[in-house]
């Protein structure tokens, strides 16, 4: 099994480009599959660079409804046309950041390998997905920023309820992919405990503290407590994209080498 970042938001290996996206390419003893495709079609440059033929693509998995990871869909799916597309319904729901549109292309939605997910779903015996996220512990800040619209089309704070994130079973261990922790990594991992009753071996999610403003001291409290509490987990991490550079230094700082960053074009060491 391997892992590699495609794209995120930071360089890496050379000739590979960044941005503010996340595709992460995996490929198991029966699959070849990508978690997000970016915001732009950029990832498959860099799946070019590094060699990877994406046509081999069978499975994609969007992580929730926001264009920096569903960005590039549209391109993957000329390349690789009879690849599945998994998504939660309401991954297809309109999006703000303010008032600038962050959703997905609507396009998508008319995909003919489009499936739409209402929960978890087991995909077969090496890959699962959940959602059902609904704990509140440290809850990312920066998602009061957020808005989805209402069924009468009045602006509502997101709830994320279309972040869904993915299990690989592979050569006895659990890897756990997310894309933003939009749900706070901490609330995802309480949701994976439910689940399977035991830490996964590995996880890589964005956790979503990258914001604007200085950090206020409050700020910096929730991101030291989410690192003591990381760091009693038998779990190695990768994050990077959403995370925020201030706020990975800091976690670096805290929980040393059971924390690694993601950057573009490099494999995971799994």
């Amino acid at each position: 099994m391997r892992i590699i970042t495609l794209i995120e938001n930071t360089p890496g290996a050379p000739g590979c480009v960044h941005e503010h996206g996340l595709s992460l390419y995996v490929e198991t003893a029966r699959h070849t599959l990508l978690m997000d495709t970016g915001a732009t079609g950029a990832f498959a440059d860099n799946a070019a660079a590094l060699g990877l033929d994406l046509s081999r693509v069978d499975t994609v998995v969007l992580s929730h409804g926001h264009y920096d990871h569903a960005g590039g869909l549209l391109r993957l799916v000329e390349l690789a046309p009879h690849a599945r597309i998994y998504m939660q319904r309401g991954a297809g729901r309109d999006f703000y950041h303010g008032d600038r549109y962050i959703g997905i292309d609507k396009a998508i939605l008319d995909l003919p390998n489009l499936h739409l997910l209402d929960g978890d779903c087991r995909l077969d015996e090496e890959l699962f997905l959940f959602a059902g996220i609904t704990g509140r512990r440290f809850w990312p800040r920066s998602n009061l920023e957020l808005r989805t619209t209402a069924p009468d089309g009045t602006p509502v704070q997101d709830d994320f309820s279309h972040e869904q994130c993915l299990v690989i079973a592979q050569e006895g261990k659990h890897i756990l992919l997310s894309g933003c922790a939009h749900n706070g990594i901490l609330n995802i991992l309480d949701r994976y405990r439910q689940l399977f009753g035991a830490d996964p071996d590995v996880a890589v999610s964005g956790f979503h503290m990258k914001q604007a403003a200085p950090y206020t001291p409050e700020e910096w409290a929730v991101i030291d407590d989410t690192a003591w509490e990381l760091a009693r987990y038998h779990t190695r991490f990768y994050t990077g994209h959403c995370t925020g550079k201030p706020a990975q230094e800091r976690l670096l700082a805290r929980m040393g080498d059971q924390l690694h960053p993601l950057h573009s074009g490099l494999p995971l060491n799994l």
